[in-house]
């Protein structure tokens, strides 16, 4: 058997590679090829050690499986990363085909690229991994393509309760790409100036200072965020032509800085 500490070291790196499932004691001492009872004692000798080091990474016992979880006490960073425009900003190649899973789900990847023109492999693949569209069914025809739709990461991540409440292009056309896509780009900046002004009130109110009404008060201004820009990711002609103007007009929007004299 190998030593104790060497032991713990596994079981930590079981737990990671377990996720949010974890793994019970019975499941531990079948990988370890040890008693039960005692997988059980270094799992919990684990955790004493992560609490006591005041580590990022915590144990957990929930519902009879350890799992690895973040330090509760450092919750307002990893709300901060979470919320933070550079980590949830998305490309404008991602957010065309967004708004068209958005507006005519469920569809395929063919038919996507048959309404921007390109290819959008890798605009699919962000969405995805952002839980943001995922596999809703398989359309029947040759090949059984995976259908896309919204998940509820979308609803969330946009302010929206339903997809019925998806802002409602101005044009009558099924097909005014240009229209649903500005409607979701200007839902996203609403959403994030308001996450944005929440955090930086949790801040404020962590070092001491007033806390002052978001709602009545004037919107946060970010200068480095007004020089976001998009996720690199190739795009053609027309997606840059269409992201200068989304640009222009978001800045055109917001009100200028007056200059110290």
């Amino acid at each position: 058997m190998a030593d104790y500490s060497k032991l713990k070291s596994i079981i930590e790196g079981l737990l990671f590679m377990a996720g949010d499932e974890g793994l019970t004691a019975r499941q531990l001492s079948d990988i370890l090829q040890m008693d039960a009872a005692v997988a059980a004692d270094m799992a919990k000798d684990l955790m004493k050690d992560l609490k006591s080091k005041k580590r990022g990474i915590q144990m957990s016992l929930v519902a009879g499986a350890y799992r690895l979880t973040t330090n509760p006490d450092h919750t307002v960073y990893f709300e901060r990363m979470a919320y933070s425009p550079t980590r949830s900003s998305l490309s404008q190649a991602a957010l065309e085909t967004l708004s068209i899973v958005a507006y005519r789900q469920p569809i395929t990847r063919v038919e996507i690229e048959e309404i921007r023109g390109v290819k959008c492999d890798r605009a699919l693949q962000s969405l995805v991994s952002k839980d943001l569209i995922e596999e809703v069914g398989r359309a029947e025809q040759i090949g059984r393509p995976i259908l896309y739709g919204t998940t509820k990461s979308f609803l969330d991540y946009f302010g929206l309760a339903s997809l019925d409440a998806l802002p409602e292009p101005s044009s009558h056309l099924d097909d005014d790409l240009e229209d649903q896509t500005q409607l979701l780009f200007e839902r996203l900046e609403g959403r994030q100036m308001t996450i944005e002004e929440m955090s930086f009130a949790d801040l404020e109110s962590e070092l001491g200072g007033d806390r002052q009404d978001k709602r009545g008060g004037d919107p946060i201004s970010d200068p480095e965020a007004d020089d976001e820009e998009f996720d690199d990711e190739p795009e053609t002609e027309s997606e840059s032509d269409t992201e200068t103007e989304l640009e222009t007009e978001t800045r055109s929007a917001r009100v200028p800085v007056p200059e110290n004299e």
